[in-house]
């Protein structure tokens, strides 16, 4: 991770670093958006996680659920990663050394790859009962790594 060290100094010393740095109520401002936007995700993936797995909404088909959160879930996720790269830029260095830093970023990495891959294809079949089982497999990972992304992330203000 040392070849990164250049990056994270960049960062930690570019004027929008120093900006929100600097500022009394950049950073709080930020982050109450960025944890809305969570929440907004969240949300929205639990709930398509929670139909999968036939928990909820058990009345709409999986693909009709997932088109109409799809824009939920994309634009809170835009949000997110806007306001996350603010947040990291006022504080790189110490996100550098951060393990909770580390494992979100590889957890926001494997959730992305995970939803927009694996998860999206389970979720346009049909409800084909041959997928049944390996939805709720999709459905639980899916769970698992953005209830990841979250703990990790808010770790990074504990240690």
């Amino acid at each position: 991770m040392h070849y990164l060290l250049p990056i994270f100094k960049w960062f930690d010393g570019s004027w929008l670093g120093l900006l929100i740095a600097d500022s009394n109520w950049l950073f709080p401002a930020i982050e109450a958006v960025h944890i809305v936007a969570l929440a907004l995700l969240f949300g929205a993936i639990l709930a398509l996680n929670l139909r999968l797995l036939g928990l909820v909404f058990t009345h709409k088909p999986v693909a009709q659920l997932a088109r109409e959160l799809a824009a939920w879930i994309f634009c809170s996720l835009i949000i997110i990663l806007s306001t996350g790269f603010l947040l990291f830029s006022s504080e790189a260095m110490k996100s550098y050394s951060s393990a909770p830093f580390q494992v979100k970023m590889v957890l926001l990495f494997a959730a992305i790859i995970f939803h927009y891959t694996v998860f999206n294809r389970v979720t346009k079949n049909e409800d084909a009962k041959a997928g049944a089982a390996f939805g709720k497999v999709a459905a639980v990972v899916s769970i698992l790594l953005w209830l990841g992304v979250g703990v990790a992330g808010r770790g990074i203000g504990f240690l």
